[in-house]
């Protein structure tokens, strides 16, 4: 492979540009291809075909950027979909779930609260990462109806995104957890709401910085870990009207961007 190749990243929407934020931080040499799905969010409440057809859509096109590996910067892509990708796909596929090892192992009063769509709470990597390492921890999930909707129509101060974080939030923190995971990679751009509805005392983990080191984990094995001594490049697409996606990513990145159009058919000629 190339020395130079991108890394392929993409989500439902803008969520996945959290773990974007991480990847750069940790990467700042690696040049980063971004797909956003936004006109197909959420994924969270879609059948499981579905998202399989759209990630197989995104990957194949992806593929023909000739990257060198992709992250699944979206927790129910990953629940569903990653087991087959990396059957097939000849790269390192990384991608999200959600903290319950850590969250375990913080939490002093054995409730940890998990947030995240239904799509990611039903799948049966969700159950099995229960089995494994909740260990005698009690979880507690909350189902984030239109969280994802609402961060990325109405903005991430908006009152009707407050609202639903407010009123969704609060049965599962009256029944006590100490801790909180972020399992879905839109809700780090409202976890100062989150912890202020919270409380300090309650700890929130969010997943995105281990999935970049495991990212550059990966990278180096594989021998293909950038060497260059100046920032890599970024390239957004977007399966929407890309004016939004463009206004959205500028307001949570502070800067000028260009969006292009996902093609709706990928060729494979």
């Amino acid at each position: 492979m190339r020395p130079n190749q991108s890394v392929g990243i993409f989500d439902s929407g803008i969520g996945g540009l959290s773990v974007v934020q991480h990847i750069r931080d940790l990467l700042p040499a690696e040049s980063l291809i971004y797909v956003s799905d936004r006109a197909h969010l959420p994924y969270g409440t879609k059948d499981k075909q579905f998202i399989l057809d759209r990630t197989v859509h995104i990957t194949d096109f992806l593929m023909q950027q000739n990257v060198k590996a992709i992250v699944i910067a979206c927790n129910t892509a990953t629940a569903i979909a990653v087991a087959d990708l990396r059957r097939t796909l000849p790269i390192p596929i990384i991608g999200m779930e959600p903290g319950l090892k850590p969250a375990a192992a913080r939490s002093h009063n054995g409730l940890i609260g998990v947030l995240a769509t239904e799509g990611t709470l039903d799948s049966g990597k969700f159950k099995r990462l229960m089995h494994q390492h909740a260990n005698s921890a009690e979880v507690i999930i909350c189902p984030c109806h239109g969280w994802v909707e609402a961060i990325e129509h109405d903005g991430l101060n908006n009152t009707h995104t407050i609202e639903l974080v407010e009123q969704q939030l609060q049965p599962i923190l009256d029944k006590g957890v100490d801790t909180l995971v972020l399992g879905c990679t839109h809700y780090p751009f409202v976890r100062d709401i989150i912890q202020r509805v919270a409380g300090e005392s309650v700890t929130i983990i969010d997943t995105g910085l281990a999935v970049a080191k495991h990212l550059q984990k990966r990278l180096a094995e594989e021998g293909i870990l950038s060497t260059n001594q100046v920032p890599g490049s970024e390239s957004y697409w977007c399966s929407a009207p890309t004016e939004k996606t463009r206004e959205l990513i500028e307001k949570l990145q502070g800067k000028s961007c260009v969006i292009n159009s996902l093609p709706i058919a990928v060729n494979n000629d």
